[in-house]
Parts: C-alpha cells; sequence; structure tokens
C-alpha cells in the first residue's frame, strides 16, 4: 500500500509547539507527511514547492488552525487553493483547531477535529488518522433476526414468523418423542428469543386458528403448552423433510411386507426419531390404514393394517 501524501498548512508560531511532533506522529503512523522545513531546501521557489509540489498530488491536506495562522495571507492561499483541489479533484480537507479561533469561512461546512490538549491528543490523531486512511470505526452490518430474514415460508397462508414457530415446535416435539413443549421452551429457542412475547402469542393464536398446532391454557399464564396437529406435522413435513414421501412409503412397506409394527423398531429401521415415525403412524390411522395402540413409556403398536394401505403402498 503506498503511504497517502498529506500536506500540512500551519503558521510557522505553531511548529515547536504543535506542528512538528505532530507531523512527526503522522509519519510513525504510515503517512508521507509535506512539511516546510523538511521537504525545502535554499533556494527552492516558495511558490512552486507548495503549489507544484506539496499541494499538486496530495491526497489530503490537513490546516492547522490557531489564533495565529488564521491571520496569516500564506495560510489563506494554502487554504483557497485547497478548496479548489478539493473541488476539481476530490482532495480531503481536514482542518485541526488548536486554539479558540474563528474557523474560516471556507471551511465551516466541513467537520473539523479538535485538539483540546496539546500534550495529549491521541485520540484527536487516531481519528484524524481513520480520515486519511478512509477508516472508521462502523460495526459491520450482522445478519438480520431470522424472523427477517432467510426464503419465504414454504407453507401457505404463514408469515416468516410463524413458519418460524412452527418449525421450532415441530423440532422440540420430535426430538422429545411427542412430548409437550411449553411456552417457556419455545421464547427459550435462539431463533425466537428476540422475537416480542406479544408477537409470537399473536403467532401462536394463528397457528392455532390454522389448526396446525393445539394450545392449552393454565390461569396466570399467556399459555401451558402446545401440541403439534397431525395436520401441523404433515405441512411441516412436506415442506421442510425432502425425502418426506420416501419416508412414509418405508414405513408402510416394513408394516405390509415384513410386519414391523412397534415405533421404536420402526424409527431404528428408518433411522428417524421415535417421534417422527408416531406423528406418520398417526396420520396413517387417521387415514384408516392403521390401528395403533398406544401405552405409557412412549411405546406403541401397530395392531391392524388395512388392505387400503397395501393398494396405497403398491400405487406408490
Amino acid at each position: 500500500m503506498t503511504a497517502p501524501k498529506v500536506f500540512l498548512s500551519h503558521a510557522s508560531e505553531d511548529k515547536d509547539r504543535f506542528v512538528v511532533g505532530f507531523a512527526r506522529q503522522l509519519r510513525e503512523s504510515g503517512v508521507d507527511v509535506w512539511l516546510d522545513q523538511w521537504e525545502m531546501k535554499p533556494g527552492d521557489s516558495l511558490v512552486d514547492k507548495i503549489f507544484e509540489e506539496g499541494l499538486k498530488d496530495a491526497h489530503a491536506v490537513i490546516i492547522v488552525l490557531s489564533t495565529t495562522s488564521v491571520q496569516k495571507p500564506w495560510v489563506r492561499e494554502e487554504l483557497n487553493a485547497s478548496v479548489v483541489n478539493r473541488i476539481s479533484r476530490g482532495t480531503k480537507l481536514i482542518p485541526v483547531v488548536i486554539d479558540r479561533c474563528e474557523v474560516p469561512e471556507s471551511l465551516r461546512s466541513t467537520v473539523w477535529q479538535k485538539v483540546d490538549c496539546l500534550d495529549d491528543y491521541s485520540q484527536s490523531l487516531q481519528r484524524i488518522l481513520s480520515a486519511i486512511f478512509d477508516a472508521n470505526d462502523k460495526p459491520p452490518i450482522g445478519k438480520p433476526p431470522a424472523r427477517f430474514s432467510g426464503t419465504e415460508p414454504l407453507i401457505s397462508g404463514l408469515t416468516r414468523v410463524d413458519d418460524l414457530v412452527l418449525r421450532e415446535i415441530a423440532r422440540l416435539q420430535i426430538e422429545q418423542n411427542n412430548g409437550l413443549v411449553t411456552f417457556d421452551q419455545i421464547c427459550a429457542e435462539q431463533t425466537l428469543e428476540e422475537v416480542p412475547q406479544p408477537e409470537l402469542l399473536d403467532s401462536l393464536e394463528i397457528l392455532a386458528q390454522k389448526y396446525l398446532i393445539k394450545i392449552s391454557y393454565v390461569l396466570g399464564a399467556p399459555l401451558s403448552h402446545v401440541v403439534l396437529t397431525d395436520f401441523g406435522f404433515q405441512q411441516f413435513a412436506e415442506a421442510y423433510v425432502p425425502d418426506y414421501a420416501d419416508v412414509v412409503a418405508r414405513v408402510a412397506a416394513l408394516l405390509v411386507n415384513e410386519n414391523v409394527c412397534q415405533n421404536e423398531e420402526l424409527a431404528s429401521r428408518i433411522q428417524r426419531p421415535v417421534g417422527f415415525v408416531d406423528f406418520v403412524l398417526s396420520l396413517m390411522e387417521s387415514n384408516n390404514h392403521i390401528k395403533v395402540s398406544k401405552y405409557i413409556g412412549g411405546q406403541s403398536q401397530v395392531w391392524q393394517i388395512s388392505p387400503s394401505l397395501k393398494r396405497a403402498l403398491q400405487q406408490s
């Protein structure tokens, strides 16, 4: 990276108390500072050196404003040239105010850097360096909350929040083998923790109105728990389980062809959670394809298989 060239305009009276030390710190920070006492030699043309060499190719011009410099004609000439360069070539103009003085009219619309203490101006120096190097301390833009980003909901009629809530309920219930999903569990989910509670409650009500979930209420609380309906599971699975139709066909084949009738064994054979298999069996039962007995502890067993399931398997 080429060091940015910066012209330092100032009054000679300010050299010892500020300018030379300031210029040295800029150079130590990677800035190619043009300071007259470092660049001018006996016999050099003052006009040529300043206006053709110092100002002409400068990436930025720092104008040190003090009670002395604002009265100096040379500083005003350099300022006028800098303003022209800013307009014609985009040269940055960085006023640095070291005294209580009136800022020239041409700089009043420019953001300047105030130096309150000439013995310690490290923070001011860092801001000046940020301006020279086009840097800023603005934090990068992060990812928006899940409820505002991602793909459009795959389930018709749902907002992003509704869709997100339904997916989290389905995931929790399947992982818990069809256990109840409490409101506190839903609120604790990382993808939902930024959703305001009123919006979350509205979403749950909408899902219940669409028969995707059932809500149980208790006195003194927003709600107790929710359960995914068979219809809700079917909507979720058809939208978000890519091989759902194949999984259903495999369960049907195991029932019909191999008489594998226990939910836990079916889950092991197809390598899916027991809760997932329970929903598949429940949907089959609601379609009168099978009869299922459920036992304490989460176990269930298919005890009757209808010819309609065999026919559906043949046609799949």
